[in-house]
């Protein structure tokens, strides 16, 4: 059971990760056939903000569940370095790296979350199976 809600857990911060990428890159299409959502929050540089508040919790409880279950601490670091880069890439990456870069950050920092978590749900089956 406990692995079970450890691999959900996994996929819920996986899709948290895809959400923000996924906004990255069709964001832009969208305000380009819907100008209108450049007023709402969904194109504010709040909505990145906002998942991270979603992102950041997310991958802590699952990799820390699946980091006591299998015992390979390494894979939280793929989450720290993940997190740390979406994190720099919101609140440094436009004004540092310009919106190219700041959507260069977020892709690969949800990247890595991502693949952290697919490690973490691989460990977790070998493990507990």
């Amino acid at each position: 059971m406990k692995n079970a809600l450890n691999i959900n857990l996994d996929n819920i911060a996986i899709g948290f990760s895809v959400v923000c990428a996924l906004h990255c890159l069709l964001l832009p299409i969208a305000i380009i056939f819907l100008p209108a959502i450049s007023t709402t929050f969904l194109a504010s540089e709040d909505f990145h903000k906002t998942l991270l508040y979603f992102v950041i919790p997310s991958s802590i409880i699952a990799l820390s569940l699946g980091c006591k279950m299998h015992g390979k601490y390494n894979v939280y670091l793929y989450g720290i370095f993940g997190i740390a880069t979406l994190l720099s890439a919101v609140f440094f990456g436009h004004d540092y790296f310009g919106e190219t870069g700041e959507r260069i950050l977020t892709l690969l920092g949800a990247g890595i979350v991502s693949f952290g978590h697919f490690k973490n749900q691989k460990l977790c089956t070998e493990c507990c199976n």
